[in-house]
């Protein structure tokens, strides 16, 4: 068998140590998720983890795994947007030679590359329809066939996915099976966003620069300025924007890392969220501050949507229609 990994997946190391998963001493939020955490690493169900972009879904995705029994076997991260075209179930089964031009040799699929270990399926959401009905069959039967051939091979992963997105509304859209979904969920985990965490921001912030020190000899550390710049920020690109953010100004600096080499800060005049309580500014527009509201009580209820409008007084309806202006509004600017 030709030992080529598909384009979209990629077998990764392990999560380096402190990222997220050593919660010790982090915001309440992320103690919950550690145990939540070691829950779904005991079992073997699915697991579905929603969260923005850059929070660490895959490195929660990873911890599972180096937690699991299946630690020792491989761990292939698969990107759901990237498996699209004439090849894509190739690609999720592997083919035999000669099963269709250019097939020149036997390859694995994704499956079979992490056999006996852990699938983890980037953005499961923008995976195509035509491959969720084939996936589903898969994990109903436990087996598949390689693309042009007739034996069964048994699949034997275990499935972690993740989405930027809001799976039931992925549904809706139509973007997602709802028989699939419901095979997905069964452990759902939520990775807050770093504006919701505290103090996090400053404890990653050291841990990043510490790990640059120590890779290159140095001994750089971080001015007063840069420390208050790093506490008032609100970090819409989450842990994934803070660390390019320290390794930017570590590059850049003598030996003192300097605040004019972090992003600007959205707005001062913006709501912030920290340590569970939600803050206005005086002045802030009454528009603004019950978007503000309405999002950080859906963020507070972990996404659920019937207790988020039950909280806030709302019909179900009502809160769809809210959230909806909300998405096409960021959409646009």
């Amino acid at each position: 068998m030709a030992n080529r990994t598909p384009n979209a997946a990629r077998e990764t190391a392990s999560a380096p140590p402190g990222v997220l998963m050593d919660v010790s001493g982090l915001s309440p939020v992320m103690q919950k998720l550690g145990a939540q955490l070691q829950l779904a690493a005991a079992t073997d169900a699915s697991v579905f983890i929603v969260g923005e972009s850059g929070t660490g879904k895959e490195i929660v995705a990873r911890a599972i795994h180096d937690s699991s029994e299946r630690r020792a076997q491989p761990f292939v991260a698969v990107n759901c947007g990237a498996i699209s075209g004439s090849l894509a179930h190739a690609e999720l089964f592997g083919h035999e030679k000669g099963s269709f031009t250019g097939a020149v040799a036997q390859n694995a699929g994704y499956f079979e590359y992490a056999s006996g270990g852990t699938l983890f399926l980037d953005e499961v959401t923008e995976m195509p329809p035509d491959l969720q009905v084939n996936f589903l069959r898969v994990l109903e039967s436990g087996t598949y066939q390689r693309v042009g051939g007739s034996d069964l091979l048994r699949a034997n992963v275990r499935i972690i996915c993740a989405s930027n997105r809001d799976p039931l509304a992925s549904v809706a859209e139509g973007r997602l099976r709802q028989d699939f979904l419901h095979r997905l969920l069964v452990i759902p985990l939520r990775v807050p966003p770093l504006r919701e965490r505290g103090d996090d921001a400053m404890v990653l912030a050291h841990w990043f620069l510490e790990t640059l020190n120590t890779a290159h000899g140095s001994h750089k550390t971080f001015s007063p300025r840069m420390l208050e710049a790093i506490s008032r920020h609100d970090w819409p690109g989450n842990v994934r924007e803070l660390r390019n953010a320290v390794q930017r100004a570590y590059i850049l600096a003598d030996d003192e890392l300097a605040a004019d080499l972090l992003p600007r800060s959205r707005d001062e005049s913006r709501a912030t969220v920290r340590d569970g309580a939600l803050t206005f500014p005086v002045g802030m527009p009454l528009d603004e501050a019950q978007r503000a509201f309405i999002l950080a009580t859906l963020a507070h209820h972990s996404g659920d949507k019937r207790i988020a409008a039950e909280t806030l007084g709302l019909s179900l309806k009502t809160l769809y229609n809210r959230l909806d202006g909300y998405e096409k509004d960021g959409a646009a600017s």
